[in-house]
């Protein structure tokens, strides 16, 4: 297969998990049975700890430049709010925090959601520029970046429940550096 002939299967790859990714936050923004059964299963803090180990997936095709691999790890990364079945026991924090979340996507104008999703798309667009690039020191940083303005922002928005992302970013974090770090020096050895 030609070179021109794999990028175009991937650009083709990377269009269909985009329309995917846009589908699945319209089903969020404006189905309120579909947001509702969402939460139910993201209430599963399983959710909350299976969700940073995405990055390493995103930072991997990133510096493989492989643009169906980033779009399809995002539409997984955000998917996998609801793959866990709904819990039994919900801590009071979980609960509160998940719940105020709830309803910012139910009650908040649209510009604010839009705030937010322009926000999280230029995060993961300054994590995969620099991977591209093969900049891992900067890459690291952004992701260091990414964790500590999700645990800050939590706490504005959230108060005292906010904290309740803190062991799962935090673990979330360490674990996507390690890999991050295998990864790259990995593939430099390959490359």
């Amino acid at each position: 297969m030609t070179k021109n002939k794999i990028n175009n299967i991937d650009k083709l790859g990377s269009l269909i998990f985009i329309l995917l990714t846009i589908l699945f936050i319209c089903l969020l923004f404006f189905n309120k049975s579909f947001l509702n059964w969402t939460f139910e299963r993201h209430h599963n803090i399983l959710s909350w700890y299976i969700r940073p180990l995405f990055l390493i997936p995103f930072c991997y095709f990133s510096y493989k430049r492989k643009l169906t691999g980033i779009f399809m790890t995002i539409f997984f990364l955000l998917t996998s709010m609801f793959w866990f079945p709904k819990p039994t026991n919900v801590s009071t924090q979980v609960n509160e925090f998940l719940n105020l979340e709830q309803k910012f996507l139910l009650n908040s104008p649209f510009y604010t959601k839009l705030i937010g999703i322009f926000i999280v798309f230029i995060s993961l667009w300054g994590l995969s520029k620099a991977l591209w690039k093969r900049n891992l020191k900067l890459g690291i940083a952004v992701l260091v970046l990414i964790a500590i303005s999700k645990m800050f922002g939590s706490v504005i928005f959230a108060g005292e429940v906010g904290k309740s992302i803190f062991i799962p970013a935090i673990i979330g974090l360490v674990v996507c550096i390690l890999g991050i770090y295998i990864l790259f020096y990995t593939s430099k050895k390959n490359d």
